[in-house]
């Protein structure tokens, strides 16, 4: 596997269209650091190859679905009831993005 470097990290930030400081991308290396160190160390396992990859946690688990049935909702008059401002039919919430309006 071929080893992370600065130059990497700046350009796949750049096609993320993010941009990255210089401690932001040496944060990126050190963390990929650990991850190589942490993956060399599950390659280090003796017959790891022949190992079956798992599912679950548990080996007798089982689970049933339950049939999809449709049910009434209630009534949107009942729901808007528990909304503080409404706007006819909708939910009228603050505007949280691009200002104070």
């Amino acid at each position: 596997m071929s080893k992370f470097t600065s130059e990497l990290v700046d350009d796949l930030a750049a096609k993320l269209l993010i941009g990255l400081s210089p401690e932001e991308n040496q944060m990126v290396l050190d963390e990929f650091a650990i991850i190589d160190e942490n993956l060399s160390k599950v390659d280090s396992f003796q017959n790891i190859k022949t190992i079956e990859p798992m599912t679950h946690c548990l080996d007798d688990f089982t689970f049933t679905l339950r049939e999809d049935e449709a049910e009434p909702s209630i009534p949107i008059e009942d729901a808007l009831r528990n909304c503080d401002k409404t706007e006819g039919r909708e939910v009228e919430v603050p505007k949280v993005v691009g200002g104070e309006n």
